[in-house]
């Protein structure tokens, strides 16, 4: 028999948050001055998953800057351009504040680890949202190692005061397969998101879903 779960887990980009648009606006802006970009929302694709600085590695990369001469020039003007537009044509995807309604009504709690910036997680959760409207929210922080690590989780998981046992784990990327899998929950891949389902099968989902109402099956 299935242990009933306490709470869910989620990633923000792809699982939450149709957002690739604002990472491609912010990003495009902060490499054009070195002569790279603009990439399509196909690349942009897979330029995310590993937090701010690796997406504007792989943008220069992907612009030919292989040594990343601009890195530091582009990530500080990436930084500054994201704060000010990490909203831009962001919306839920369909079914998702549905489905955090349901969780809400069976005494689910909620959370979100995200690898993006931790004050604009908190913006772009509250804007579409509200404030308070999650139990916990956890972005990218300096002291904090990115995912894959399980660090962010655990932290959340201290926050409400529960097991891994306890909880199920959705994002939409191998880099979330495997945050889920090393903090010890059961986790489920997103096929809405950014990613393939081979790339999640290969990550180590327990289990993959095409909607999100579909998860209420697995607590």
């Amino acid at each position: 028999m299935k242990k009933e779960k306490k709470a869910v887990i989620f990633d923000l980009d792809g699982t939450l948050s149709d957002s690739i648009h604002s990472i491609k606006y912010c990003t495009d802006q902060a490499v054009a001055p070195f002569g790279y970009g603009p990439f399509s929302v196909e690349q942009y694709y897979y330029f995310v998953g590993d937090g701010a600085a690796n997406l504007v590695k792989r943008a220069l990369i992907a612009g030919g800057d292989t040594k990343l001469t601009h890195f530091e020039e582009a990530y500080t003007l990436y930084k500054g351009i994201f704060r000010e537009n990490c909203m831009y044509q962001v919306r839920p995807y369909e079914g998702i504040r549905e489905l955090l309604a349901a969780l809400k009504e069976r005494g689910i709690q909620i959370a979100v680890l995200s690898n993006k910036p931790h004050a604009e997680t908190i913006n772009v959760i509250e804007s579409l949202f509200g404030e308070g409207y999650f139990d916990v929210i956890q972005g990218q922080m300096e002291d904090v190692a990115i995912k894959p690590s399980p660090e962010g989780a655990l932290q959340i998981l201290e926050k409400l005061h529960l097991g891994a046992e306890d909880i199920l784990y959705l994002g939409d990327t191998a880099t979330d397969m495997k945050t889920g899998k090393n903090t010890g929950a059961f986790t489920l891949g997103a096929l809405w998101g950014f990613r393939e389902r081979k790339e999640l099968e290969e990550g180590g989902a327990d289990a993959l879903i095409a909607h999100p109402m579909e998860l209420l099956q697995y607590v």
